[in-house]
């Protein structure tokens, strides 16, 4: 097995296009798991921890440029304000140690069903971008196509996973997890929810219910257009029982779960509605309180 250190991100693309079978790796969360377990075994692995600038972010107001490499802790220590939703998940995510270690770059990378980051990136909005790198040039992906299949993703062979373009929260995030247990889990299903009253819309995100993770793209559509056709926007008055439990039960539809040892699709589905009616009352009722303070 080759062992590739580059010391800077030209290095990186370098040695990518030159082996681009080479398995990258900066936390090591998900790699070194499959490789103790001999699940994985690459030709090459391509170490990007040398390079600092994956480890850095910025905001300049309306978009978050998030490093591939920022640890899940600085996410939560540093970013829950505009990114509250990414912040939630990255509470749920392993133990204090792999917190440190990984971040969203390795979950893109890995594009397993069951990321703690899918679900938030998702539900932040249709103008997240994963910006992948080549020494052919950038790409930058929407995340709705970046998924295409159990654990793949669209990058090219000779591409890197540089950052994550994250619009700034202009409304209350939520995010919830079901599991085994509350620490050192795997999720059995997910679910993000987001408001976004500058355009009016609302974003979803389900994790470990289907092949990929994925939005309720049809429960989004009923919730936006009662929201618009009611004046909720405007009055952030209740939404009512019945529009809550409807909006469960389509996130509950758009999810196509299977059987495994973490839990029956039935027990997925019913967790599905349950998350998506708590996340959604939760975020409206913050909502509320916010047009209320500001009247």
């Amino acid at each position: 097995m080759e062992f590739l250190r580059p010391g800077t991100w030209d290095e990186a693309l370098a040695a990518k296009a030159e082996y681009p079978t080479a398995l990258p790796i900066s936390g090591g969360t998900d790699v070194m798991v499959e490789m103790n377990f001999d699940v994985h075994r690459p030709s090459a692995i391509l170490d990007l921890n040398r390079i600092t600038e994956l480890t850095e972010w910025s905001n300049d107001g309306d978009v978050v440029r998030l490093g591939a490499s920022v640890p899940y802790t600085r996410i939560i220590d540093e970013l829950s304000g505009p990114l509250p939703g990414l912040a939630l998940a990255s509470h749920t995510v392993g133990s204090p140690q792999i917190r440190n270690r990984g971040g969203v770059g390795g979950n893109l990378g890995g594009a397993s069903p069951a990321g703690d980051a899918h679900p938030a990136l998702l539900a932040a909005g249709r103008d997240v971008f994963v910006e992948a790198t080549s020494v052919r040039g950038t790409r930058m992906i929407p995340i709705d196509e970046f998924y295409v299949g159990v654990k793949r993703n669209s990058l090219e062979q000779d591409e890197l996973i540089r950052a994550v373009h994250i619009p700034v929260a202009d409304g209350p995030q939520q995010f919830s997890k079901i599991g085994t247990r509350n620490a050192m889990v795997i999720a059995v299903c997910a679910f993000g929810f987001a408001l976004h009253p500058k355009n009016g819309t609302v974003g979803t995100g389900i994790g470990s219910a289907a092949p990929t993770p994925r939005r309720a793209v049809e429960a989004e559509e009923y919730l936006q257009g009662v929201l618009a056709e009611r004046g909720l926007w405007e009055s952030g008055d209740l939404l009512g029982a019945e529009v809550i439990q409807q909006f469960g039960e389509l996130v509950k539809a758009a999810a196509s779960p299977i059987d495994d040892v973490r839990g029956t699709a039935d027990y997925r589905r019913h967790s599905l509605a349950v998350m998506a009616r708590r996340t959604l009352t939760w975020t409206w009722n913050d909502y509320s309180k916010q047009i209320r303070s500001a009247a």
